[in-house]
Order: C-alpha cells, then sequence, then structure tokens
C-alpha cells in the first residue's frame, strides 16, 4: 500500500526516534509528504482541571521547550521540513485527528508501548489515536530501555 500523506505524531523523547525512522523507511524513495505533530497537553489537564493558581508562564515555558525540541528533531533528520511540523496546545487523540483530517493524511504514524491489561484499558495515546482515526493508524512498537 502506498500513502500519500503521512502524519507522526512524536512525544519529543529519545523514544520517538524509532517512530520517525518507520515513518521515514515508508517514504523511501516514494514521492509522498511527512508531516510531524506534537501536542502539549494543558497543564489543567493532569490536575483534573481545577488548579487553584496561573499556570500561563508555566504553561508557556513547556511550549518553548517543545519547540526547542521539535527543532532538533528537524535538524537530527533532514527529510523533515519545518514547514510541515506542527506544535499545538490540547488532546492528543482529538488534535492528531483534526490535523490528520485538515492536512488530508492517509496514514497516521505513532509510538507504542504495548501496554497490557490495566494499562492498556486507562489508555495510552497510540490506544486513543487508533479509535476514530480518519485514516489507518500503524503503532510502532517501543522497546522500553532499562
Amino acid at each position: 500500500m502506498y500513502y500519500e500523506h503521512i502524519l507522526v505524531a512524536v512525544d519529543l523523547t529519545e523514544e520517538c526516534d524509532p517512530v520517525v525512522k518507520r515513518a521515514l523507511a515508508l517514504c523511501e524513495g516514494r514521492e509522498n509528504k511527512l508531516s510531524l505533530v506534537h501536542i502539549v497537553e494543558p497543564m489543567a489537564m493532569a490536575f483534573g482541571g481545577d488548579v487553584p493558581m496561573d499556570l500561563s508562564q508555566l504553561q508557556q515555558q513547556q511550549f518553548d521547550q517543545a519547540k526547542e525540541r521539535l527543532d532538533r528533531l528537524i535538524v537530527k533528520y533532514p527529510a523533515l521540513k519545518k514547514e510541515n511540523s506542527h506544535l499545538t496546545y490540547g488532546q492528543p487523540r482529538q488534535e492528531i485527528h483534526h490535523l490528520a483530517k485538515e492536512q488530508g493524511c492517509d496514514l497516521i504514524v505513532v509510538g507504542s508501548h504495548g501496554r497490557h491489561g490495566l494499562a492498556l484499558l486507562l489508555g495510552s495515546t497510540a490506544n486513543d489515536v487508533l479509535h476514530g482515526a480518519p485514516c489507518d493508524v500503524l503503532a510502532v512498537h517501543l522497546v522500553k530501555r532499562t
């Protein structure tokens, strides 16, 4: 199967390297488009929404750090293009689905730790993205480093 536009969702840790490499391998020798996305989750979501303090400055620092890491990833992999990279706030599943629809992507590539049992039921970004995705989803198995 040939994919015309691949969206790679990354968490910007070292674990995203296998995800990027798999997406690049799918593009090898083809004339397709590769887009990159990282979602910065609002800090209030981590605290259940009720936060008795202003987190805007911390949130901006988090966003700025994510932008720096995204820029370094693009430098590390020259096939990635800055104009095709996206950094946004929000809930990962919703933002990834929205961007995939908006950009006309036909494949989303995400990393997965292959959780089992309760951890799987409680969710992961890869599992969330899979459900309701507007296109195919490739979950790249990430091996936990010890």
